[in-house]
């Protein structure tokens, strides 16, 4: 998604709101697929202070993400604030600043970046998830098993016989 600032770099104007809607390519990460189950919305504004062009906005969209307990695949809303500073000057060495070449950002890969770092780190499809059977592989949230859970590890099995229940 590509965004025309030309009006801001040629100072004539201070600020640009924009409220966009596109569709998400699917995210690769982790060896994991992150689809996009509806548009990505953006909206916010640029603002110009110097050589300095600041975006403060909002990202929001659904995700379809699969559950790191049960396996299944289940849709996750997601709203990210982001701040992003750019400049059309390389002297600008300052790692938060992103260099543009011409008059228009790309907004793609910061989309990505930031919806990358805003996913959880263990994906649940709720916090009542109860998971896989760790023997037959059975999900635990749709159906039982019969199957005996001895997950005592073998080194601490004398402990168990200090304890009796």
């Amino acid at each position: 998604m590509i965004i025309g600032i030309s009006d801001l770099i040629g100072k004539k104007i201070k600020e640009k709101k924009i409220n966009m809607s596109f569709e998400g390519e699917n995210i690769t990460f982790e060896q994991e697929e992150i689809e996009f189950v509806e548009p990505i919305n953006i909206e916010g504004i640029f603002t110009i202070a110097g050589d300095i062009i600041n975006f403060d906005g909002t990202i929001k969209t659904t995700l379809k993400l699969v559950c790191s307990r049960c396996l299944e695949k289940f849709n996750y809303p997601l709203e990210i604030q982001i701040h992003e500073n750019f400049s059309k000057f390389e002297d600008n060495k300052d790692d938060e600043i992103i260099i543009i070449n011409d008059d228009k950002v790309d907004f793609s890969p910061i989309i990505e970046t930031n919806i990358i770092l805003s996913l959880p780190m263990k994906r649940l499809c709720s916090e009542e998830c109860l998971g896989l059977c760790t023997v037959c592989g059975t999900n635990l949230n749709h159906s039982t098993c019969n199957c005996e859970k001895n997950d005592i590890d073998p080194r601490l099995a004398k402990l168990r016989d200090f304890f009796p229940n």
